[in-house]
């Protein structure tokens, strides 16, 4: 790394240290501790920008020129701008995560994808799997570990940032488990659609497939040490983070376990499936992998009011649930109460629009904390799925002043 690019990276460091240790970042952990333990003590409040980061952080705001350096920028200025742009409840912490040196294997086979030239444009694939038998080519996935790699790399941070930030090893494997997107890839989400009334056969072998090899990949990383705690300040689900001293088991002994974790499961392809059919080709599979984790997260963008039932009985530990912008806002609340989280998603297209609606995103935000007041609910807001805010950056900042002041108005 050269000498200015390195001076760069130290000062956003710097930056970054300087917010951390600002008191109001340990009242925002005391928040989701509350939070995860079901004792809220206000709705809670986080903003994701996604796809638009490229329009808050575009790439010639960039200053560093070599391009790993350029990556570390990137994430370093991010997390500055959220801390020093968004009124909400993530914490800024001090934590320079290194990840192990790992190479990972996929399913063996993949979809053939065309792509426009519009950038972000929409694209098709060409699922791999035609017959029964294109299952057979599905491979159990594996992650091999470069131990040298992985020193030298924790050397290296802790050289350029290791004065200044907690340097930690500290990996993320996956997002999500919940293997149905990942079939739908394989298959096609229309011919699964059929599979499901034709030849129910297919689906149940594939999942079956995925679910051995996913387990198998699980234990694998379980066996070589490569699992690290999410019980701090890390996204869990599709929102919210994962502080809690309810983690890691009380048997820990510095080895991470899967149950020493929070899982997630999800299955944004179903959204338009019945309850029954979504229990019977999607959650019996999801369920032994959500039997290895600690405390469990459900669900995306697909509304899952009518599935509330199934989900509450069936998956073990559930803490979080996510209420998507299609869900029914009253129906879930009535059937979550205070089980567990209510984690609400509302509609980012006020964020996209031609005009920015602060009136309406005030009034839905309002609504939503009264639906989950009357139900006693454990509400979090989070702004999620944002691919655009039209080139005006301020649009985050209004949302979530606007959502804060929602959020400690219901607290009074």
């Amino acid at each position: 790394m050269t000498a200015p690019d390195r001076r760069i990276i130290r000062d956003l460091g710097r930056r970054i240290a300087e917010i951390a240790a600002q008191p109001e970042q340990d009242e925002k952990r005391r928040l989701w501790y509350a939070q995860n333990t079901l004792k809220p003590i206000r709705p809670l409040v986080f903003c994701s920008p996604e796809g638009a980061w490229v329009e808050l952080l575009p790439e010639d705001s960039l200053e560093c020129e070599d391009d790993d350096a350029r990556r570390v920028e990137r994430g370093l200025r991010m997390r500055i701008y959220a801390a020093e742009h968004f009124d909400d409840d993530e914490v800024c912490d001090n934590i320079f995560r290194v990840p192990h040196a790992v190479e990972t294997t996929g399913w063996g086979i993949g979809p053939e994808f065309t792509r426009p030239d519009a950038e972000r444009g929409a694209y098709v694939w060409d699922p791999p799997i035609k017959t029964r038998e294109d299952i057979e080519l599905i491979q159990t996935p594996t992650t091999t570990h470069d131990p040298n790699a992985t020193e030298r790399n924790l050397a290296f941070y802790h050289d350029l940032l290791g004065d200044i930030l907690n340097v930690r090893l500290h990996s993320t494997h996956w997002w999500a488990l919940g293997l149905i997107d990942e079939w739908t890839m394989l298959r096609g989400i229309t011919q699964t659609y059929v599979d499901m009334a034709d030849s129910p056969d297919i689906v149940h072998a594939g999942m079956k497939r995925l679910m051995e090899g996913k387990l198998a990949w699980l234990e694998s990383l379980q066996a070589q040490g490569l699992l690290s705690l999410n019980n701090e300040n890390e996204y869990v689900g599709s929102g919210g983070f994962g502080f809690t001293d309810e983690l890691p088991a009380a048997d820990f002994n510095d080895h991470v376990r899967l149950k020493d974790m929070w899982g997630f499961c999800e299955a944004q392809s179903m959204s338009e499936v019945s309850p029954a059919m979504h229990e019977e080709f999607v959650l019996r599979y999801q369920l032994p992998i959500l039997e290895r984790f600690g405390i469990n997260c459900y669900g995306c963008c697909e509304p899952l009011h009518l599935k509330l039932d199934i989900l509450r009985t069936r998956v073990p530990r559930l803490r979080r649930i996510s209420i998507s912008p299609w869900a029914d806002k009253t129906i879930s609340a009535e059937k979550l109460g205070s089980e567990c989280i209510y984690s609400w998603k509302p509609n980012p297209a006020p964020i996209a629009a031609i005009e920015f609606p602060p009136d309406l995103v005030r009034q839905d935000i309002r609504e939503t904390i009264a639906i989950a007041k009357d139900h006693g609910c454990v509400l979090e807001i989070i702004l999620k799925d944002t691919h655009t805010c039209n080139n005006q950056l301020w649009r985050f900042d209004e949302w979530t002043k606007l959502a804060m002041e929602e959020a400690q108005r219901a607290a009074e």
